[in-house]
């Protein structure tokens, strides 16, 4: 424990696809204290939603350059060319953060990333403080996530191919196996008897003592989340993963994502009232970006994951980009319907 202590601690922040991990990094930023804090961000996609969201946001600490966004590829997968030397660029600064908040993309599995701690350039540099896993209360509680267990079961005893689950849930139960602590978000969607039943099933499948916290907009006090002395580099086999025989390997060709061009609106009523029709439709898994109305200076950030749909404005327009939409999806997915159907 005494070698963390001089090492850079740094969270990984972790969960499905609009669980609130953006959210809950803006409510740690926004409470630092005067602690310098970087922020990594990765992002699914060739268009970063995340990070664009978190730059120059208003809050003291999360000016752009404390901001890094890795782009187009899980970070599990980019160490050697992106993650390392991102780490090393941050930890060489004249004045180094004094933590490091990592956002994985919703698609990532956390523990090749954790595996990357121990690269020798970074391993007496930077240490894993603790693994954040967020996880979506209500879309949980609808079972998006999980797969019947019996069906998968049936399915598996009449297939030999079949030698994996349902992807999705795959990457579900990893994100929850790596967990140092669960932050259960949404939590004030849940009725009380709802949100403990969730927390109870949540605890029952985790591999260990891990404490499940419910939470309003990812709003935890830092206290909570930072500071766990984790060290989970070192603790690999108390984390236990679908993808340990391949070495930590995955396929990301299970998901795929493309961008939609938005025109400039009068009015985003009727593209809001589209978009869950359109996800219900073709089962896309996210859509977030942002909308370009007429005569309004602030851009409309959007966020949806199922059918549930927020925006809200955000802040203004920085250049003359185009308003645009993020897809996220199962592999095959119709893109050119969807793109469709999005601009009516």
């Amino acid at each position: 424990m005494s070698q963390s202590l001089d090492k850079v601690p740094a969270t990984v922040v972790t969960g499905f696809l609009g669980a609130g991990k953006t959210t809950l990094l803006r409510h740690l930023i926004s409470h630092a204290n005067g602690r310098r804090i970087a922020v990594i961000v990765n992002e699914f996609g060739a268009l970063g939603v995340d990070g664009e969201t978190l730059k120059d946001c208003g809050i003291p600490g999360c000016e752009a350059e404390n901001i890094v966004e890795l782009s187009n590829g899980c970070l599990c997968c980019t160490v050697a060319d992106d993650f390392i030397p991102t780490l090393q660029t941050l930890l060489d600064r004249p004045n180094p953060p004094e933590h490091i908040l990592i956002e994985t993309s919703g698609l990532a599995l956390p523990k090749p990333l954790i595996k990357a701690f121990n690269w020798p350039a970074i391993r007496s540099r930077v240490t894993v403080d603790g693994v954040v896993t967020v996880v979506d209360g209500p879309a949980v509680a609808e079972g998006r996530f999980a797969d019947d267990p019996e069906a998968v079961a049936a399915q598996r005893a009449a297939d030999p191919s079949l030698d994996h689950d349902n992807p999705l849930a795959e990457v579900y139960e990893d994100q929850l196996n790596a967990a140092d602590i669960v932050v259960l978000n949404k939590a004030d969607l849940l009725d009380p008897a709802a949100l403990e039943r969730l927390r109870a099933e949540i605890g029952a499948r985790l591999p260990r003592a891990v404490k499940v916290v419910p939470a309003r907009d990812g709003a935890l006090e830092p206290a909570v989340l930072l500071g766990l002395a984790a060290a989970a580099e070192d603790d690999l086999d108390a984390r236990p993963s679908h993808h340990d025989a391949e070495d930590g390997a995955h396929e990301h060709d299970d998901f795929d994502s493309f961008v939609v061009v938005l025109p400039e609106y009068d009015s985003a009523d009727a593209l809001l009232a589209r978009l869950p029709e359109v996800a219900a439709a073709h089962d896309i898994l996210r859509i977030k970006g942002f909308v370009r109305l007429k005569g309004k200076p602030m851009r409309l950030a959007v966020q949806g994951v199922g059918r549930r749909f927020r925006a809200h404005f955000d802040r203004a327009w920085a250049d003359d980009r185009d308003g645009h939409l993020v897809v996220i999806g199962q592999a095959g997915m119709n893109q050119d319907a969807i793109a469709r159907a999005i601009l009516g």
